[in-house]
Protein backbone atom coordinates (compact mmCIF):
# COMPACT_ATOMS: atom_id res chain seq x y z
CA UNK A 1 0.00 0.00 0.00
CA UNK A 2 1.01 3.45 -0.83
CA UNK A 3 0.66 5.96 1.76
CA UNK A 4 -0.51 9.46 0.19
CA UNK A 5 -1.92 12.47 0.97
CA UNK A 6 -5.17 11.32 1.53
CA UNK A 7 -4.11 8.05 2.98
CA UNK A 8 -2.71 9.30 5.84
CA UNK A 9 -2.11 12.59 8.50
CA UNK A 10 1.70 13.50 8.58
CA UNK A 11 2.07 14.34 12.34
CA UNK A 12 5.64 14.64 12.61
CA UNK A 13 8.63 14.53 10.23
CA UNK A 14 9.47 10.92 9.69
CA UNK A 15 5.72 9.55 11.62
CA UNK A 16 2.13 9.68 10.28
CA UNK A 17 -0.95 7.98 11.04
CA UNK A 18 -3.44 6.38 8.86
CA UNK A 19 -6.82 6.94 7.91
CA UNK A 20 -8.96 4.90 10.13
CA UNK A 21 -11.15 4.76 7.19
CA UNK A 22 -11.64 3.84 3.42
CA UNK A 23 -9.68 6.81 2.26
CA UNK A 24 -6.50 5.29 3.47
CA UNK A 25 -6.97 3.89 -0.16
CA UNK A 26 -7.19 7.07 -1.61
CA UNK A 27 -4.20 8.87 -3.62
CA UNK A 28 -3.98 12.21 -3.95
CA UNK A 29 -3.63 12.10 -7.86
CA UNK A 30 -6.24 11.01 -9.38
CA UNK A 31 -6.20 9.38 -13.26
CA UNK A 32 -9.59 11.08 -14.63
CA UNK A 33 -8.63 10.15 -18.09
CA UNK A 34 -8.48 6.26 -16.81
CA UNK A 35 -12.01 6.93 -15.07
CA UNK A 36 -13.38 8.19 -18.21
CA UNK A 37 -12.09 5.70 -20.38
CA UNK A 38 -13.01 2.96 -18.04
CA UNK A 39 -16.76 4.39 -18.39
CA UNK A 40 -16.35 4.28 -22.12
CA UNK A 41 -15.36 0.77 -22.11
CA UNK A 42 -18.60 0.12 -19.76
CA UNK A 43 -20.38 1.44 -22.35
CA UNK A 44 -19.54 -0.16 -24.87
CA UNK A 45 -19.51 -3.56 -23.85
CA UNK A 46 -23.13 -3.40 -22.56
CA UNK A 47 -24.12 -1.90 -26.24
CA UNK A 48 -21.68 -5.09 -27.87
CA UNK A 49 -23.81 -7.22 -25.10
CA UNK A 50 -21.35 -8.46 -22.15
CA UNK A 51 -23.05 -12.49 -22.60
CA UNK A 52 -22.90 -12.31 -26.36
CA UNK A 53 -19.09 -11.06 -26.71
CA UNK A 54 -17.94 -13.43 -23.30
CA UNK A 55 -19.57 -16.32 -24.75
CA UNK A 56 -17.85 -15.50 -28.46
CA UNK A 57 -14.43 -14.71 -26.74
CA UNK A 58 -14.76 -18.29 -25.10
CA UNK A 59 -16.04 -20.11 -28.56
CA UNK A 60 -12.22 -18.52 -30.47
CA UNK A 61 -10.50 -19.44 -27.03
CA UNK A 62 -11.26 -22.91 -27.45
CA UNK A 63 -11.02 -23.29 -30.85
CA UNK A 64 -7.11 -21.73 -30.20
CA UNK A 65 -6.85 -24.49 -27.59
CA UNK A 66 -7.24 -27.05 -30.05
CA UNK A 67 -5.37 -25.39 -32.64
CA UNK A 68 -2.39 -25.18 -30.54
CA UNK A 69 -2.51 -28.57 -28.69
CA UNK A 70 -1.63 -30.01 -32.67
CA UNK A 71 1.96 -28.14 -32.56
CA UNK A 72 4.60 -30.32 -31.14
CA UNK A 73 6.16 -28.98 -28.10
CA UNK A 74 3.68 -26.98 -27.03
CA UNK A 75 1.67 -27.58 -23.84
CA UNK A 76 -1.99 -26.15 -23.43
CA UNK A 77 -1.37 -25.31 -19.66
CA UNK A 78 -5.12 -23.90 -19.05
CA UNK A 79 -7.36 -26.29 -16.55
CA UNK A 80 -10.88 -26.83 -15.00
CA UNK A 81 -14.33 -27.33 -15.47
CA UNK A 82 -14.86 -23.45 -17.13
CA UNK A 83 -11.37 -22.08 -19.43
CA UNK A 84 -11.84 -18.17 -19.75
CA UNK A 85 -11.25 -16.46 -22.96
CA UNK A 86 -7.45 -16.61 -22.28
CA UNK A 87 -5.19 -19.21 -23.86
CA UNK A 88 -1.44 -20.20 -21.89
CA UNK A 89 1.03 -22.39 -23.26
CA UNK A 90 3.94 -22.94 -22.61
CA UNK A 91 6.69 -23.99 -25.06
CA UNK A 92 9.38 -26.99 -24.86
CA UNK A 93 12.82 -25.68 -24.42
CA UNK A 94 12.20 -21.98 -25.54
CA UNK A 95 11.35 -18.75 -22.97
CA UNK A 96 8.51 -17.36 -24.18
CA UNK A 97 9.50 -13.60 -24.29
CA UNK A 98 11.74 -15.07 -27.87
CA UNK A 99 8.18 -15.72 -28.90
CA UNK A 100 6.50 -12.90 -27.65
CA UNK A 101 9.00 -10.51 -29.88
CA UNK A 102 8.62 -12.43 -32.73
CA UNK A 103 4.95 -12.60 -32.84
CA UNK A 104 4.77 -8.84 -32.07
CA UNK A 105 7.07 -8.48 -35.29
CA UNK A 106 3.92 -10.00 -37.31
CA UNK A 107 1.71 -7.99 -35.73
CA UNK A 108 0.40 -10.41 -33.28
CA UNK A 109 0.07 -9.45 -29.57
CA UNK A 110 0.80 -11.76 -26.64
CA UNK A 111 1.88 -11.62 -23.34
CA UNK A 112 4.69 -13.68 -21.77
CA UNK A 113 4.37 -14.32 -17.57
CA UNK A 114 7.25 -15.95 -16.53
CA UNK A 115 7.89 -17.66 -12.74
CA UNK A 116 8.32 -14.60 -10.68
CA UNK A 117 5.20 -13.32 -11.52
CA UNK A 118 3.53 -16.42 -10.63
CA UNK A 119 5.55 -19.32 -8.73
CA UNK A 120 2.57 -20.79 -7.37
CA UNK A 121 0.76 -21.83 -10.39
CA UNK A 122 4.11 -21.86 -12.86
CA UNK A 123 5.47 -24.17 -10.53
CA UNK A 124 2.51 -26.68 -10.49
CA UNK A 125 2.42 -26.86 -14.28
CA UNK A 126 5.92 -27.10 -14.58
CA UNK A 127 6.99 -24.59 -16.64
CA UNK A 128 9.54 -21.24 -16.20
CA UNK A 129 7.29 -18.84 -18.58
CA UNK A 130 4.64 -19.00 -20.72
CA UNK A 131 2.59 -17.30 -23.57
CA UNK A 132 -0.43 -15.74 -23.29
CA UNK A 133 -2.99 -15.30 -25.94
CA UNK A 134 -6.34 -13.59 -25.68
CA UNK A 135 -8.95 -13.63 -28.43
CA UNK A 136 -11.64 -11.16 -28.47
CA UNK A 137 -15.09 -11.30 -29.43
CA UNK A 138 -14.46 -9.60 -33.08
CA UNK A 139 -11.70 -11.78 -33.77
CA UNK A 140 -12.18 -14.26 -36.30
CA UNK A 141 -11.42 -17.73 -36.98
CA UNK A 142 -8.90 -17.28 -39.26
CA UNK A 143 -6.89 -14.69 -37.38
CA UNK A 144 -6.72 -17.64 -34.67
CA UNK A 145 -5.69 -19.50 -37.90
CA UNK A 146 -2.75 -17.10 -38.42
CA UNK A 147 -1.56 -17.02 -35.06
CA UNK A 148 -1.39 -20.36 -34.37
CA UNK A 149 0.56 -20.89 -37.78
CA UNK A 150 3.17 -18.28 -36.78
CA UNK A 151 3.53 -19.93 -33.28
CA UNK A 152 3.90 -23.25 -35.03
CA UNK A 153 6.86 -21.57 -37.90
CA UNK A 154 8.24 -19.62 -34.45
CA UNK A 155 8.24 -22.91 -32.42
CA UNK A 156 9.69 -25.41 -35.52
CA UNK A 157 12.39 -23.04 -36.80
Amino acid sequence: MLVDMHGADWTDPDAFTLNPDARRFETWEFAFALVLGLGAAAEYALQAGVTQTGRRARELADYARLQLAGIPGVRVLDRGPGLCAIVTIAVDGQDTTDIKLALRSRGINTSSPHREDAVIDMDEKGTASALRISPHYYNIHEEIDMAVEAIRDIVSS
